[in-house]
């Protein structure tokens, strides 16, 4: 694991450190979990965006022609 220097607000500190402490953990491992957390949810969405590609690209559906008009989208 590596090391990181982090510069955070005195009083943002202090509040990490109470609710850590009610977890019974520490500002150390909130941090660690919220970027593994943060890693994960990016890994999610990048692969989600990828299978979103694939299946555009097999899809055999096509759009038609438009056949409304503005104006017909909102009521007078």
């Amino acid at each position: 694991m590596r090391n990181i220097t982090l510069s955070v607000d005195e009083e943002v500190l202090a509040r990490v450190r109470q609710v850590a402490a009610e977890r019974n953990s520490t500002v150390n491992a909130l941090v660690r979990e919220y970027l593994t957390n943060l890693a994960a949810q990016e890994d999610r969405a990048r692969l989600a965006r990828q299978r979103l590609r694939e299946l555009s690209q097999k899809s055999t559906g096509r759009l038609g022609p438009k056949k409304w008009r503005r104006e017909d989208l909102h009521d007078r």
